[in-house]
């Protein structure tokens, strides 16, 4: 069934998804941490949510943003694990064409609005240590929807092309991709035609997006550091400093690995099998990574989020105990 898949074709209707390659014997066992960090993603994005709704104190601008941030990785994550997760316990990889090019959306879609929602958190810290007796009446809760609103709409706008571009092109080689999601650069390599096009437009929107969005969360915290540093006492600089420590920990786990992926991606051919594997696992692994941690971020450093989950745990607790 998969030999009669790997042939010269004209337009597919399914590609053939080999999960990391080099690793095939080692799918199940390498299926339990993916599995892992998909559970714990899915129950730490909807804590987030349940607390940040039920507690009125929450309701505020960071906590919308975080808000938006944990619907983002939930579907995310789950534009990714479900599939993965088929691949590495049923050998089921095929995928029909048009799912593949949904999947493809969703992930860049939706990687590029939590980008979006890093930037806003930024200017949210900004606003509150540099100017916190304007920070009220800068970040209502009017503001806030139309940041969001523009952080959705650049993310679906941006994205649109990849998917458009990569259904025009004619594909006549293999339809074999060596992930176990729809990778965009992945999908299009494996046309037979010219796809510059589609190779220059995500260079361009890698800048765009991730360039342009860390230029913004620089200039925001070189704003915020000064603003810290001109504080009289060390105390006032390390409280200050400290309702930033989540934020600066979420924006690492997310851009490093994205932008690793990306240069890889582009950049990483005919490299020795070794490489090719740990690239192929570096591919698989970094999209899961940020939605798994945020809300474990969040929930430790934020004391009133952190201090609503021990609460919670103390009510079940004394439940069961009568």
């Amino acid at each position: 069934m998969l030999d009669s898949n790997i042939i010269n074709f004209t337009n597919p209707s399914t590609f053939i998804l080999m999960g990391i390659p080099g690793l095939e014997r080692a799918h199940i066992w390498i299926s339990i941490p993916f599995c892992a960090m998909y559970i714990i993603a899915v129950l730490g994005n909807f804590i987030i949510l349940f607390i940040v709704k039920r507690e009125p104190s929450l309701h505020g601008p960071m906590n919308s943003f975080l808000c938006m941030l944990a619907v983002t990785d939930l579907v995310l994550s789950t534009s990714i694990l479900p599939k993965m997760l088929a691949i590495f316990w049923f050998n089921s990889r095929e995928i029909d064409f048009s799912a593949c090019l949904i999947q493809l959306y969703f992930i860049y879609c939706f990687s590029a609005m939590e980008s979006g929602i890093f930037v806003a958190m930024a200017f949210d810290r900004y606003v509150a240590i540099c100017h916190p007796l304007r920070h009220s009446i800068t970040l209502t809760n009017p503001v806030v929807a139309k940041i969001g609103l523009s952080v959705v709409l650049r993310g679906i706008m941006l994205i649109l092309p990849y998917p458009l571009l990569a259904r025009q092109w004619p594909y006549c080689r293999t339809n074999v991709i060596p992930h176990s999601y729809c990778e965009h650069i992945a999908v299009v390599k494996l046309a037979c035609t010219d796809i510059r096009i589609s190779s220059y437009y995500s260079l361009s929107i890698a800048f765009f997006v991730i360039g342009l969005d860390v230029f913004f969360i620089s200039m925001s915290y070189t704003q915020i550091l000064r603003a810290i540093f001109s504080l009289p006492t060390k105390n006032a600089r390390l409280k200050t400093f400290g309702t930033c420590c989540s934020h600066l920990c979420a924006i690492l786990t997310f851009y490093i690995p994205t932008l690793f992926s990306s240069l890889l991606h582009h950049f990483g051919h005919n490299v020795p099998l070794h490489l090719h594997i740990l690239i192929a696992t570096i591919a698989n692994v970094y999209l899961l990574v940020p939605p798994m941690l945020n809300p474990i971020i969040y929930g430790m450093k934020t004391k009133e989020i952190r201090g609503r989950i021990l609460q919670l745990n103390v009510q079940k607790g004394t439940k069961i105990f009568y």
